[in-house]
């Protein structure tokens, strides 16, 4: 294109497109057929709009693989790339399919293929409350959303409740028969979704006896796949239009099985796609580290592991409420520690911890990947180096590194004997003189007493001890990232959703 006289002002590969469009536009007929013959030249995957000079007062959209959709009002139509940027201007959507062109005018929609044939534009209504709320007097939209975690897991649970014996495996695309059947369960997720994904690896295995495997979304696709018709497969995102999760599923689906998707998203492209759909009820999560969308995932696949444990007959329809109860119970401990140690974290304990330019993170058991998700939310928001590691492997080089100016955050465990273990790491922590922030539950004193700084939380059933510390643990990485000045709902180089792989 620069030997044609063009000039460009970035690296990036999205402005080769107007360009590529303006060429085409001067010896093409039309505006449909200027815009077919581009998207034949391009590669991978992508989403955009243009105005052509010639036709103002139209606006090309195409989409191939990535999320764009289309409200329709009255006189007025609107692009977003999710229907949440438009709903409180109207809530019918259309939501343009893969590989699709829409010329859209004040008052017209038409839709092609890239093949140049017409589709029929069908609209939907979303739920139009389904829009960006203020912060209600919190600094920040992760504070508001942080506090939002107890009553969005109990919108949850009110909304699995309206599930029938019958409509439950129907909603999530799969039969009771299946369910009976199932021999592995297959979980595959990027980032916060992942950690998710592997702490509820627990709750699969202890509650319904069924072997679980954990799968990065980013890795799935190129790795041995090898179809199991009694697999189940539940593929997690908060916004529904992750990339490498979306290509994931499509691949499984792509050989007959089929695929759950668990999403906050009901209108997103994998809720559309999925088999069937799994619905979190966190609300608009509008910050990028995600919080009350992490513990509405943990939320649902607890329930669901019971709900199959139920199915299969492995426990009884008082252990299913039971569960509920305990659920219930985490929200409100999650929501007491932070009542409980946030001015202590304000004014003592986030001062200090800013300073240092590196961070370690320890776990076992059920808590590694809470604390996989604990160095996710710091390095993210505050840009301190950390990295997690499970606590047993502290001695095979890790500890190499522990000296007074590396802080090490440990979580604990309600296992007796894991506890023991737990104790044992941060004895190896403290004799190299390390700095450690312990979180400890009712009764650990020699936990407590041997940390630096303690947080104490109050004891939960012991799968649901990440959903009792999540919340502390997230408001301190808040805390540290503000104390250091960091944009924190939107911290550089990220997206909310991530539509590329």
């Amino acid at each position: 294109m620069a030997k044609k006289g063009h000039t460009f002002t970035s690296d990036t590969d999205t402005e080769v497109i107007p360009h590529i469009l303006e060429d085409v536009a001067k010896v093409e007929n039309g505006l449909k057929t200027s815009v077919l013959k581009v998207v034949h030249q391009l590669e991978g995957t992508y989403a955009f709009m243009a105005i052509l000079e010639q036709y103002p007062d139209t606006i090309v959209a195409v989409r191939k693989q990535a999320p764009l959709c289309i409200g329709l009002g009255d006189g007025v139509n609107y692009l977003a790339s999710d229907a949440l940027a438009f709903t409180d201007r109207t809530n019918r959507v259309f939501f343009m399919p893969d590989r699709s062109i829409a010329l859209v005018q004040r008052d017209t929609l038409q839709v092609f293929d890239f093949d140049g044939n017409e589709l029929e534009v069908t609209s939907q209504e979303v739920d139009a409350r389904w829009k960006i709320s203020d912060k209600d007097g919190h600094e920040h939209y992760m504070l508001k959303e942080i506090y939002e975690q107890k009553s969005a897991i109990s919108s949850s649970l009110e909304y699995y409740k309206s599930y029938t014996p019958d409509s439950v495996w129907e909603e999530l695309g799969t039969t009771p028969e299946q369910i009976m059947d199932i021999t592995r369960i297959n979980i595959v997720g990027c980032g916060t979704s992942w950690h998710a994904g592997r702490i509820a690896q627990f709750f699969f295995e202890t509650v319904c006896n069924v072997p679980t495997h954990v799968y990065l979304a980013s890795e799935f696709r190129y790795m041995p796949f090898f179809p199991d018709e009694n697999a189940l497969y539940i593929f997690i995102s908060q916004s529904g239009e992750t990339a490498d999760a979306l290509e994931a599923m499509r691949l499984v689906q792509s050989t007959g099985m089929s695929a759950i998707a668990l999403t906050n998203v009901p209108t997103s492209t994998m809720a559309r796609e999925a088999s069937g759909v799994m619905l979190t009820k966190a609300g608009p999560e509008v910050a990028v580290a995600s919080t009350k969308a992490f513990t509405t995932q943990l939320s649902g696949l607890y329930w669901l592991a019971h709900r199959i444990g139920l199915e299969r007959g492995i426990i009884s329809y008082a252990k299913m409420r039971q569960a509920q109860k305990d659920l219930r119970a985490a929200a409100i401990v999650l929501e007491q520690a932070i009542e409980r140690y946030k001015m202590q974290i304000i004014q003592d304990v986030a001062p200090a911890y800013a300073q240092y330019k590196h961070v370690i993170f320890l776990g076992r058991h059920i808590n590694y990947p809470l604390a996989l998700e604990a160095s996710l939310k710091l390095k993210e928001i505050s840009y301190i180096f950390s990295q997690c590691y499970p606590s047993g492997e502290l001695k095979h080089g890790p500890l190499a590194l522990i000296d007074k100016d590396m802080p090490v955050i440990l979580f604990s465990h309600l296992d007796p004997v894991i506890y023991q273990k737990v104790i044992g790491n941060a004895q190896e922590v403290k004799a190299r003189g390390g700095n450690l922030i312990a979180f400890v539950f009712e009764g650990q004193t020699e936990l407590e007493q041997l940390a630096d700084t303690a947080f104490v939380i109050q004891r939960v059933h012991p799968l649901l001890a990440p959903i009792a510390l999540v919340g502390l643990m997230q408001f301190l990485a808040y805390q540290v990232a503000k104390e250091r000045g960091c944009p924190i709902d939107k911290p550089r180089n990220l997206a909310k959703s991530v539509t590329v792989e």
